[in-house]
């Protein structure tokens, strides 16, 4: 009888689509979720309903799926020189670029059918938001902070909210958007923070090395100005008492994320990225409550 031990099954198809899209790694779809369905409860004055509830929570975790197809494929030739992105399946071959944009565009033509169960000014939106998510990864290449271009992307569930429940977009969702991209800014800075070596090696563009040593002030400006925006723009719709609650919490959590990335360790920055989504869930609970 043979002493060797026998060879690992390689990994199936589904188990390597599942990788392509992070399924395993929830947070990324939470970033994006928390605002979208914050601003689903404003627009609609409450619960938007089941149906809305559905289309949202379901499009956004698609979308965000499809997004890591195409920001793989666009970064197939970087990732491999960057030590937490070096085994993705299309950087290691597992995964053709063919293969994942097909995957890719299955979820996004899926996300795409329940727009189409909305209204005809969020499906006309929705084209903008899928435009935004095609340019973010090659904006690496071109400007200095695509983080900006990013939080313009990741917010793009606001003013799509909005259209499904009111059947326009106003001022507020604008605003609203401007300032969750300064969330967003602030904590995919802190995602750029733990691979600012290698992107300073290969060449890529990214706001932790535009900011420089300015790095950890910016990342908390940024977050003191999301919340500042927010706090302004919905203060006259919130039960104060509430609100201010959600915003106590919140901002203890920005003052735990300055402990962690002022030393601009890779571990610490990048426990203070995956903890984002809660203070997400924190100003969706103050909105919540607030509206209650």
């Amino acid at each position: 009888m043979s002493s060797l031990a026998p060879a690992p099954q390689a990994p199936s198809r589904l188990a390597l689509w599942l990788d392509l899209i992070r399924w395993n790694r929830p947070a990324g779809w939470l970033l994006l979720l928390w605002p979208t369905l914050s601003a689903l409860w404003v627009a609609a004055g409450g619960f938007p309903g089941w149906h809305l509830l559905a289309v949202f929570t379901l499009g956004t975790i698609l979308m965000r799926s499809a997004g890591c197809c195409i920001n793989d494929v666009a970064d197939r030739d970087f990732d491999r020189h960057v030590k937490r992105t070096a085994q993705r399946p299309v950087t290691s071959g597992k995964v053709s670029t063919k293969e994942a944009l097909a995957v890719g565009a299955v979820l996004a033509l899926a996300a795409f059918g329940l727009v189409l169960t909305t209204n005809a000014v969020t499906i006309a939106w929705s084209f903008a938001a899928l435009a935004i998510t095609l340019a973010y990864p090659y904006a690496k290449r071109v400007v200095s902070m695509p983080q900006a271009v990013l939080g313009v992307a990741f917010s793009f569930g606001i003013p799509m909210a909005f259209a499904a429940v009111q059947g326009t977009v106003p001022v507020l969702a604008w605003v609203l958007l401007l300032g969750n991209a300064f969330w967003v800014l602030a904590y995919d800075t802190e995602y750029a923070m733990v691979d600012r070596d290698d992107d300073l090696r290969i060449g890529m563009k990214t706001s932790a090395i535009t900011l420089g040593r300015a790095d950890v002030a910016a990342v908390t400006a940024f977050y003191l100005l999301h919340l500042a925006i927010w706090t302004v723009a919905l203060w006259p719709l919130l039960r104060p008492v509430a609100w201010l609650l959600a915003l106590g919490v919140a901002l203890a959590q920005v003052v735990w994320h300055f402990t962690l990335i002022r030393t601009r360790s890779r571990e610490g920055c990048f426990t203070a990225f995956r903890a984002n989504h809660w203070l997400g869930f924190t100003v969706f609970a103050g909105v919540v409550v607030g509206l209650a």
